[in-house]
């Protein structure tokens, strides 16, 4: 009798401390962050243009002039823009990987993101004052701007990753021949939208004719 009572009243402590601590992190409420994340992110990239179809050798030839440059690099730009924002993508991750410093600096930065604004469910309070979503968002932002351009070099680092994917994407879009490429604005747009409204089906403009 006497270990059962003890036993449960070890059990009552337990439910009591656990019921008054609260958790202080959410496991389940970061997990549906990334997975949203990561959905989204597979939406768009979905949206790409085949990567045989932007290294095809036989689509490439020297322009004439700087006009006939700037045609097909808009054309280009516009057709293969998520191919392009993938190279960005890739060029700021390989310059971030060859500087762990700035890397470990941005993934510090991320995680605090992530905790004021997905992790923490109580209000944040500063001299007795709880901040709002906006003030949040304001400091957190100042924040990154001093550390990012002033107090490290990741600055510098994503700066020369952006340089180089811009220089990758003007050669590439001022060599490939745009003529035997077709962009349908109004289905890409749809398609956007739709990964960003959660799936729902953007109603048909041809609908109405």
């Amino acid at each position: 009798m006497a270990q059962n009572s003890s036993a449960n009243g070890a059990e009552s402590l337990a439910v009591a401390a656990a019921s008054t601590a609260g958790p202080s992190v959410q496991p389940a409420v970061v997990l549906s962050f990334a997975g949203r994340l990561k959905e989204y992110a597979a939406g768009v990239v979905r949206q790409g243009k085949p990567w045989s179809e932007v290294v095809d050798r036989t689509a490439f030839s020297r322009p004439q002039n700087l006009a006939e440059a700037t045609s097909r690099l808009k054309k280009n730009v516009a057709y293969f823009r998520i191919n392009y924002l993938i190279i960005v993508i890739m060029a700021i991750t390989v310059c971030m990987l060859m500087n762990p410093g700035s890397l470990m600096v941005l993934c510090t930065l991320l995680v605090a993101w992530i905790y004021v604004f997905v992790i923490r469910t109580t209000p944040l309070v500063i001299a007795n004052q709880p901040l709002s979503d906006e003030m949040k968002l304001m400091g957190m932002a100042v924040i990154s701007f001093i550390v990012i351009f002033f107090l490290t070099s990741v600055g510098a680092v994503v700066f020369g990753a952006l340089s180089i994917g811009f220089c990758l994407i003007a050669l590439h879009g001022a060599t490939r021949v745009p003529d035997d490429l077709f962009l349908d604005d109004t289905e890409v747009n749809q398609n956007l939208m739709s990964i960003l409204m959660g799936g729902k089906q953007m109603p048909s403009l041809s609908s109405n004719v």
